[in-house]
């Protein structure tokens, strides 16, 4: 199963729904928004691509109660999960938050697969080390909306071979 993973819109709407364009014609099937949304129009697009969205949200929260909204009125597309969230994915077990700090302190504990961040603008993905003796894999695709960044960024990922592809958007 292939993913969109992306984090910090903050309101750019056209360059997630880009991203989410993007992936979907490469066959992904979900979306992970790791937080700085904002607001509502920052989704509307996007939603429209048809692939379901799982959002959590950071330092920047916009108005969570038009997001809880929308959420309900999405029929299941849009899965706001507030602070953080943890899902499940291609069999594989997805911890979402804003924080960086967090998403490494959760990877460590062996408990996910995959651990999804964003906040700080610097995309990377790498295999963490574990408390079980294992890898989980940390992503945070950095910014779609470029800001404080070289580059609008994202992630695509594929979790049956957990390969994450830093991608750059055009602005």
């Amino acid at each position: 199963m292939k993913i969109c993973i992306v984090s910090d819109s903050h309101d750019r709407g056209p360059m997630l729904a880009t991203a989410v364009e993007i992936a979907k014609a490469e066959g992904a099937e979900a979306v992970i928004h790791c937080g700085d949304l904002i607001g509502t129009n920052t989704l509307k697009a996007s939603l429209k691509l048809g692939l379901p969205i799982h959002a959590v949200h950071g330092n920047n929260l916009g108005d969570l109660v038009a997001l809880a909204k929308l959420s309900c009125k999405s029929d299941g597309l849009l899965n706001y999960h507030g602070r953080d969230a943890t899902i499940t994915l291609g069999d594989k077990r997805i911890f979402i938050t804003h924080y960086p700090h967090y998403g490494h302190g959760m990877a460590c504990t062996g408990d996910y697969d995959l651990v999804c961040c964003g906040h700080s603008h610097e995309p990377l993905a790498r295999q963490q080390p574990n408390i079980k003796a294992g890898i989980t894999w940390l992503v945070n695709p950095g910014t779609i909306a470029g800001l404080g960044a070289p580059a609008a960024t994202w992630i695509l990922g594929d979790l049956a071979t957990m390969h994450f592809d830093i991608r750059t958007l055009a602005r």
